[in-house]
């Protein structure tokens, strides 16, 4: 597979985020292992975390989140910037477009080497001196936090929300129609010309580690499943299996009336997670 650059990769001065908290977001192109060119946003934490917790923990300024987007989804889109603003009271927050996704070069590998996209994210995001990172991935990327967290090492905690646990399921009406866009030419033309995602015409091979795989390999980090019990794309048994491989490092939140991803996450349920990652992250 080939992947070219979406326009010039901009070298900015990284700042600690000590001086940079309730600052402007700053806008750069990342370079990954494999050469593609990668959309981020960093947006430095807006207010200090004021909840109560244990004072010989780490300072909250010290956390970064690093969000993973869903498939067709990128750091312009609205519902993208809601989850950043959701989570900048409790820490600063990195979001990216996967490679193939709005801005970012290459093509979309629909979960495989976007791993090397969150790599190439958390090493920027530490780049402020952030001592704690945590991953947050919705649908498509929830499988790539873990499957990231797998291969190059865990961040502090990891949380997926509304992904799949196994490759190739097509056993809802949402799941045959993004399998059609994915493998016709023609699906590819709309996902080219009406999500501006541009996706790989070849298929796996060989075929990456499934996300429920990558599960056990996690540990010792702490993991947070969350899926909705309306999720049209992926029914229960994907957040059950994902659970039970994670075993006693893992959390599952079955949410009543939760449909797919960043747009049926609502700011309670955004709140919830980052409460969750200040507690277990460090």
């Amino acid at each position: 597979m080939s992947d070219g650059p979406a326009g010039d990769v901009v070298r900015s001065t990284v700042r600690p985020h000590s001086e940079t908290r309730g600052a402007a977001p700053l806008r750069t192109y990342l370079r990954t292992s494999d050469g593609v060119a990668i959309d981020s946003v960093y947006d430095p934490q807006s207010v200090v975390y004021d909840r109560v917790r244990d004072a010989s923990a780490s300072p909250p300024g010290d956390l970064v989140f690093v969000v993973a987007h869903g498939f067709t989804g990128d750091v312009d889109k609205p519902h993208v910037r809601r989850i950043a603003a959701a989570l900048r009271p409790y820490g600063a927050v990195l979001t990216f477009s996967f490679r193939g996704h709005g801005r970012s070069g290459g093509l979309s590998t629909v979960g495989d080497r976007e791993v090397l996209d969150l790599e190439a994210a958390l090493a920027h995001a530490r780049g402020f001196g952030h001592q704690r990172v945590v991953t947050v991935g919705f649908s498509m990327g929830g499988s790539v936090v873990l499957r990231h967290a797998a291969l190059y090492g865990a961040p502090d905690a990891v949380v997926s929300v509304s992904a799949p646990a196994r490759w190739y399921y097509r056993g809802t009406a949402p799941m045959r129609r993004l399998h059609w866009l994915v493998t016709r030419p023609e699906g590819r033309l709309v996902g080219r010309y009406g999500f501006r995602t541009r996706i790989h015409h070849q298929e796996w091979n060989p075929v990456p580690l499934s996300p429920v795989e990558a599960v056990p390999r996690i540990a010792p980090a702490p993991l947070l499943v969350v899926h909705g019990d309306r999720d049209g794309y992926f029914p229960l048994d994907h957040p059950r299996m994902l659970a039970a491989a994670a075993g006693e490092h893992g959390e599952l939140w079955l949410e009543p009336g939760m449909g797919h991803a960043e747009h049926a996450a609502d700011d309670a349920l955004l709140a919830r997670i980052a409460d969750w990652a200040v507690s277990r992250a460090g």
